[in-house]
């Protein structure tokens, strides 16, 4: 796996993926940037829950439950003092379907934490507190 970054100006860079897919980040107007695009530290924590997310939705569809919809909200702390590293994220899955089985969301979320999500793994060994919870919504 390989990306680029390209500095723009101010706080301002342009993140381009292996794969081809850019996106722009930028600092706050207090810290050179324009408020342009996310934060670099943004970018850990939604990558985090796009892994995570993939992980929930691709075990729940070969567990063949119904699912229509997963939204996950993250929510981290971080360090007061430089480096100011993630300290703690919580994750929540709402998961929404018809008939869904709480033990397969429940294993689901589980298995992405526990075995999965490399980026969940990654963060954890690196000292970060990770928890995780879950909804289930039930549709028509």
């Amino acid at each position: 796996m390989k990306a680029q970054i390209k500095w723009i100006d101010g706080a301002m860079f342009l993140g381009e993926s292996g794969s081809g897919h850019t996106l722009v980040m930028d600092g706050p107007p207090d810290a050179g940037g324009r408020n342009m695009g996310v934060r670099p530290m943004e970018t850990v924590l939604i990558g985090l829950g796009g892994c995570a997310s993939y992980d929930v939705v691709s075990i729940l569809k070969k567990s063949r439950q119904d699912i229509r919809d997963v939204h996950t909200e993250l929510e981290a702390e971080r360090a007061d003092s430089e480096p100011k590293v993630f300290t703690r994220i919580h994750i929540r899955f709402v998961v929404s379907g018809k008939n869904l089985k709480e033990a397969h969301v429940k294993r689901a979320v589980e298995l992405s934490a526990e075995k999965y999500c490399s980026a969940s793994i990654m963060l954890t060994r690196g000292g970060v507190e990770i928890s995780h919870d879950y909804q289930i919504i039930e549709v028509d």
